[in-house]
């Protein structure tokens, strides 16, 4: 994964966290269709990508929800 450059919020993409929750919400079905659709073709390597980019989204937010200040 390329680390993110110091101008990537300025072009207005609403910076890491969000583009990871964009593709979380709006996209997760369509990997998750692509998979099946992957899989039964028996296209199994296309469909473990999918899946693990599926799984990285995850761990992106995950380690956002621990960089953010508890609150107390």
């Amino acid at each position: 994964m390329t680390p993110p450059t110091p101008d990537d919020q300025a072009r207005g993409d609403g910076g890491p966290e969000e583009a990871a929750l964009y593709i979380k919400s709006d996209i997760k079905s369509a990997v998750r269709d692509l998979s099946r659709m992957a899989r039964r073709h028996r296209h199994d390597m296309l469909a473990y990508l999918l899946d693990m980019a599926h799984l990285e989204t995850e761990e992106i937010l995950r380690l956002c929800d621990l960089r953010k200040p508890s609150g107390r």
